[in-house]
């Protein structure tokens, strides 16, 4: 039996209207009641058509999650086994899924207690493409509160561990993805980005990382936080791998708009072409900044970007003072974006001409406006800031944010028209130790946002951004991060595969 959305109550109008500062008398309200009537039999014919949903085309049973002896980096949200087709370029590769990204009938809770039991009904479009070119889907990468925190402790299921030293972080907000290519569970993972969370974790872990073009591969089926900078992209074990994982994921889906631009290339021809006669820029602004970079970091990245003058290619410093304000932009988007359309607009927003996951609307709607002191920290301060710029602004800021992106994209731009890489350290310094469970929530605030110098700015940009590991430090691993100009991934991939086949990089 269909249950429509009924008619409000007379007391209902009058507090929405009071919420408004408007001033209704009751017969008023009976008023407009009364007109709403007539209104709410569209919603009533809207719940008895039928909505079309992308196909499940593989079967599969839930899986099971795992125990700590199973999962001793706490990568893991929810470990399965579905088997794609039998043949395909990743015949046989098994994926990590992170946990934003809906896989069909397996749980998913995006890191966070307030979709806890949530089962999506459908297959991301990613997942799907995976499955279709003979991947296997190994289970859900844990993942960060609502993927708010490029550290890796405010996990629901708890704070996700550095193989390299658990007692320090993988980075976030995709650290499940990365501890579990680092520890050798999985060769590929999926991870998503919006102010550095593919890169951070990767980095961090000593594994590939690549944040696409803006565009290029869908999120149809994955919980945003912000459409101006979502991206997804692949985590993995290897540079090859990495081109394999993009070559499947990458192109048009009818369901994203954002996908309307993307031109994707051959990413597997890449491999193996070498440096000789590319231009490589060292990003001064990318170095050095006060109070964060650590000049061990800075030294050996920069050695690491020097090496490829031994490999063929040109190599000179320049420069991009943008690159310094870029940060502040980005901010301005993500807070009122993320209130907005993540969390008061109950994970996906409206006005997107594209595909809506309703099911994962109404879990979230239920859980977050239900439970909203169970959120993380950092989720809590988005929440608060967000709402005051847009109450007391009235999304001034945000707008402001997004007319400044395409000044942001046009500098770096300007850079790449002579060069055609900006190379960098990914992260200005080696992972950090995971805070205590009981630190000052200014520690764990801090130690959640604290990082994201050299890799927010591309989000804001949308220039594809490749961390490749580069050398080791006290233990941990560090990355040294490519960027090319818009969809020309291949581009970063022909760099990292050089770079990588150049020597081990642990012994850097």
């Amino acid at each position: 039996m269909t249950i429509s959305a009924r008619t409000p109550t007379v007391e209902q109008i009058l507090d929405i209207a009071d919420s408004f500062g408007l001033h209704l008398t009751v017969d008023d309200a009976k008023s407009f009641r009364g007109i709403m009537a007539g209104t709410m039999a569209s919603y009533a014919r809207v719940d008895e058509l039928v909505e079309p949903r992308p196909a499940v085309k593989y079967p599969r049973d839930s899986g099971y999650r795992p125990d700590a002896k199973d999962n001793p980096y706490n990568a893991w949200y929810w470990k399965c086994e579905i088997k794609g087709a039998a043949k395909g370029l990743l015949a046989g590769k098994r994926v990590a899924v992170k946990d934003n990204i809906c896989v069909a009938g397996v749980p998913m809770a995006n890191g966070s207690r307030v979709l806890e039991g949530y089962v999506p009904d459908v297959d991301a479009t990613v997942v799907t493409r995976i499955l279709d070119a003979g991947g296997i889907v190994a289970g859900k990468a844990a993942c960060e509160d609502l993927c708010f925190s490029a550290g890796s402790h405010t996990c629901v299921t708890g704070p996700i561990r550095n193989p390299h030293n658990p007692a320090h972080s993988t980075g976030g907000s995709s650290g499940g993805s990365a501890a579990a290519v680092a520890a050798g569970d999985v060769e590929m993972a999926l991870g998503g980005d919006q102010g550095g969370s593919i890169r951070t974790p990767s980095c961090w872990c000593g594994v590939y990382g690549l944040k696409p073009t803006w565009g290029l591969v869908p999120l149809t089926g994955a919980m945003p936080i912000s459409y101006a900078l979502d991206h997804c992209g692949p985590i993995c074990s290897s540079t090859e791998n990495l081109a394999k994982l993009l070559t499947v994921i990458a192109g048009q889906d009818p369901l994203d708009p954002r996908t309307t631009i993307a031109k994707k290339q051959d990413y597997m021809k890449a491999l193996g072409q070498g440096v000789k006669g590319m231009k490589i820029g060292i990003l001064k602004e990318g170095f050095g900044h006060p109070g964060a970079s650590d000049k061990e970091t800075d030294k050996k990245v920069r050695d690491a970007i020097l090496s490829f003058k031994k490999l063929g290619a040109t190599v000179e410093e320049v420069s991009v003072p943008m690159h310094r304000d870029a940060p502040h932009v980005w901010t301005a988007i993500i807070l009122e974006g993320a209130t907005e359309m993540m969390i008061k607009g109950n994970a996906l927003g409206n006005n997107w001409n594209g595909g809506y996951t309703t099911s994962l609307i109404d879990a979230f709607a239920r859980g977050w406006r239900s439970r909203p002191d169970d959120m993380s920290e950092t989720c809590k301060l988005v929440l608060l800031l967000g709402e005051y710029l847009n109450r007391f602004y009235h999304g001034r800021y945000h707008a402001k944010g997004q007319n400044l992106k395409p000044v942001v994209k046009a500098a770096y731009d300007a850079a790449l028209e002579g060069c055609d890489l900006l190379a960098m350290p990914t992260i200005p310094f080696p992972a950090t130790p995971l805070p205590a469970a009981d630190a000052p929530r200014e520690e764990w605030i801090d130690a959640a946002l604290n990082m994201q110098h050299n890799t927010c700015p591309f989000d804001v940009s949308g220039h594809p951004a490749f961390t490749v590991p580069c050398g080791m430090i006290g233990g941990l691993p560090i990355g040294m991060m490519l960027v090319g100009r818009h969809f020309e991934e291949t581009t970063v991939i022909r760099a990292a595969a050089a770079f990588e086949a150049a020597g081990d990089w642990k012994k850097r």
